[in-house]
């Protein structure tokens, strides 16, 4: 799957860099002396790269945790993100980080450490007060874990921080981690899913969606918070139908009234991230569905917006009750 392997220079001893390298023996080494050498130069084809990504191995030296996007969470106060990976092994056509990231090379941050202390220190500045994390921003946070081994190393430090939580957000089956070691009560195992007739024409390399519900009814039976992430809503013709349908399949799979929450968000996009992803791929009809531009963002016309959401929470309010549901707001 990989390649070649990037290496910056002051790393190349560290010990998680050498158990990664086992993981690709056939691969091409490139030792580097910063990251942003191989990742930031903007004359790059996403597309090209996208093909066959190379893999990135790098430390990071500031901004291990960062506020969360107002809007952005599940029911706390004190909302967090952090990024141990850049760049996702999926291929949504939706994504922002087409738009974001000159490169489709993935970027491993090796230095977990020192991203758990900034962690447990953020925990000690409000220890009476409950505070989230949110994993999945800039990357899928269990898709490569076989081999960064993320949720393993960082599972431990959760469980021992009483106020924090920590969201594990997917589109992966790579749950075997999870599955063999004791469930952490404050970890949310967040699954995006979409109906199959959107995932199959947008979703590329994700499991397909019943793979996912799967998972998550794993996890659920085993004890583990689950979290249902109907995030972006992509609109067709019937999305009514089509979402009706994915919602009768989930919760005939999940029980409903054990999740620890559910969000619903319509598709939307920065205008900058967009006319760059347009660029990319200017024949992709999602990009041809009644959009409109309105405070630097691009999403469906506000009427169809608010139509989405409206029969959508109409939908899931059957199944779910209005404590675990978050409609994303931004």
């Amino acid at each position: 799957m990989i390649d070649t392997l990037y290496i910056e220079s002051a790393i190349e001893q560290h010990p998680r860099v050498a158990t990664i390298r086992r993981c690709f023996p056939q691969a091409r080494t490139v030792v580097c002396e910063r990251f942003g050498e191989v990742f930031n130069p903007k004359a790059q084809n996403f597309r090209l790269q996208k093909q066959h990504p190379a893999l990135i191995l790098a430390e990071k030296y500031q901004k291990f945790v960062l506020p969360a996007p107002a809007g952005y969470g599940i029911g706390g106060q004190r909302n967090y993100y952090f990024s141990h990976m850049l760049n996702c092994l999926y291929d949504c056509r939706y994504c922002f980080l087409q738009g974001m990231y000159q490169s489709a090379n993935y970027v491993l941050f090796v230095n977990y450490e020192d991203f758990q202390e900034q962690i447990r220190q953020t925990c000690r500045e409000t220890p009476d007060q409950d505070v989230y994390f949110f994993s999945g921003y800039d990357c899928d946070s269990l898709a490569f874990e076989p081999v960064t081994d993320f949720a393993e190393q960082f599972l431990p430090v959760f469980a021992e921080l009483p106020n924090a939580w920590l969201e594990l957000r997917t589109k992966s089956t790579q749950i075997r981690s999870l599955l063999n070691r004791e469930v952490v009560p404050r970890c949310v195992v967040a699954f995006s899913l979409s109906p199959d007739a959107v995932a199959d024409k947008v979703e590329a390399k994700a499991p397909n969606v019943a793979k996912r519900i799967e998972a998550a009814a794993k996890l659920q039976q085993q004890g583990w918070q689950i979290g249902l992430r109907f995030d972006p809503l992509i609109y067709q013709y019937d999305y009514r139908q089509q979402y009706r349908a994915l919602f009768e399949q989930v919760f005939a799979a999940i029980d409903a009234q054990a999740l620890h929450s559910v969000s619903l968000g319509v598709f939307r996009l920065p205008e900058q991230y967009f006319k760059k992803i347009h660029k990319l791929y200017p024949d992709e009809k999602l990009f041809a569905s009644p959009l409109q531009t309105a405070s630097g963002m691009v999403s469906y016309r506000a009427d169809l917006e608010q139509a989405m959401m409206a029969d959508c929470t109409q939908m899931l309010l059957e199944y779910i009750p209005q404590t675990a549901f978050f409609p994303c707001t931004l």
